[in-house]
């Protein structure tokens, strides 16, 4: 299935959808893909509120801005493959029995599935500022994440009838 339509698929079986992309063979470029594919989309999430920002302090450059924020999220992907790691860790400690891959396919496909939200976040921030109303999409938008990340480790780690690799 296509990315788009597992993302929609996400919002109503999450841990389904983990448990396709885990049956097929495991394969680190797939891993990276979706987590690329979700920094790209976080970045241009990121850009409403940057013009927002640039536009209200006119001595701060916009594509400065964005520039700043793209190193930002390039250098952020060896954490993303820290936190797979220690959320590893720490599933091994509960009983899981899963592996490296697991746990990266279970956070990257998270952050990717959540992206819409994100892109609402980012709408929400640019149009209407930051407030109120940008915090509560952001707080729904990292409880949604959180959610298909603990759905994604609970079939990577915890369910038998996953394929790991």
């Amino acid at each position: 299935m296509s990315a788009l339509s597992d993302i929609l698929r996400s919002y109503r079986a999450p841990r389904q959808v983990v448990r396709d992309h885990l049956s097929h063979a495991p394969s680190e470029p797939r891993a990276l893909t979706f987590l690329l594919s979700a920094l790209v989309l976080v970045y241009i999430a990121q850009w409403p509120g940057l013009s927002r920002f640039a536009f209200e302090n006119p001595a701060t450059p916009l594509p400065a801005l964005m520039l700043g924020q793209a190193l930002g999220l390039l250098v952020a992907v060896p954490l993303f493959y820290l936190v797979a790691l220690i959320a590893r860790g720490v599933a091994k400690l509960l009983g899981g029995k899963g592996s490296g891959y697991g746990a990266r396919i279970a956070l990257f496909w998270a952050l990717l599935a959540a992206s819409p939200l994100l892109l609402l976040r980012g709408l929400v921030s640019g149009f209407i500022g930051v407030g109120h109303q940008a915090n509560m999409v952001g707080v729904a938008t990292f409880l949604v994440f959180v959610i298909f990340w603990i759905s994604g480790m609970r079939v990577a780690f915890f369910e038998t009838t996953a394929k790991r690799g």
